[in-house]
């Protein structure tokens, strides 16, 4: 079993696509292991993103971001990454294919709705970011 990080962006949250976003997931077969809605401070914000850092997008992702509420979750299944990179679709709504998450709900490229972890190392560290490992069922 693979696990990844999913967020349900403040876009989604405020657009009340929370329910519609984890039953897209579980009727895709994914488990959702954790899960925990919460409002991120601006060094959460900063810290989470910085990666991106250097980047001209990162203080308006950061702002974004911490606008308002968020759904964080641990999803698991086999080959849950790619899986859960399938089902959200390309970053660009435009770009995306027909029927995934951000075709369907998301307005830009950045206000898209969902993040999901696009590697391994990268699910690692973002799991361990927001989650304990108690907190994960």
């Amino acid at each position: 079993m693979e696990r990844t990080l999913s967020i349900i962006k403040p876009d989604g949250v405020q657009k009340s696509l929370v329910g519609q976003v984890i039953s897209v997931f579980e009727n895709a077969g994914i488990r959702i292991a954790a899960l925990k809605m919460r409002r991120l401070s601006r060094s959460e914000a900063e810290g989470f993103y910085y990666v991106h850092k250097d980047r001209p997008f990162f203080g308006e992702l950061v702002e974004f971001m911490i606008s308002g509420a968020v759904v964080i979750m641990v999803l698991e299944g086999q080959n849950v990454i790619s899986r859960n990179r399938e089902i959200m679709g390309a970053t660009d709504p435009k770009e995306a294919a027909p029927g995934t998450i951000r075709a369907r709900w998301a307005d830009t490229k950045q206000n898209n709705i969902v993040h999901g972890s696009d590697s391994p190392e990268t699910a690692k560290f973002e799991i361990g970011y927001f989650f304990s490992s108690i907190e994960i069922c």
